[in-house]
């Protein structure tokens, strides 16, 4: 998010691309450094985890609460335009990557407890100069 965040200040605007319906995983950084560490303690070897709390956060959701903090136009731009906009983000910017933790919650008994990105962006700390 702070890469998010610079580049919407830089630019002046916060982009997505097309109509920003792709969805992206998040996960609370206090959440997964719970599960690294239930990981490195119980999953067995080979194990694939997940460790998502938001399923799917819609792109467009993510430029909206960043326009609205840096009072910046939140625009659609094609996937043409990505790479000048998003740097070397611009690879991933549209990618649709929901994940889901179910299989890591059975596996590990985990369970994500802090607030979503959406709700963990809306309070304001991300932003801070």
């Amino acid at each position: 998010m702070p890469t998010l965040i610079r580049i919407a200040r830089e630019k002046g605007a916060s982009a997505y691309i097309g109509d920003g319906m792709n969805r992206w995983p998040a996960i609370h950084r206090l959440d997964a450094a719970t599960l690294f560490r239930y990981a490195v303690e119980s999953a067995p070897a080979g194990s694939r985890l997940d460790g998502t709390d938001d399923e799917g956060v819609p792109f467009r959701e993510i430029a909206d609460v960043i326009g609205r903090h840096l009072n910046v136009p939140v625009v659609s731009i094609s996937q043409d335009e990505a790479q000048a906009a998003f740097g070397f983000l611009g690879m991933v910017a549209s990618l649709d990557m929901p994940r889901s933790n179910a299989q890591t919650k059975e596996l590990l008994g985990w369970k994500p407890v802090q607030q979503g990105l959406i709700a963990d962006l809306e309070q304001g700390h991300y932003f801070n100069k």
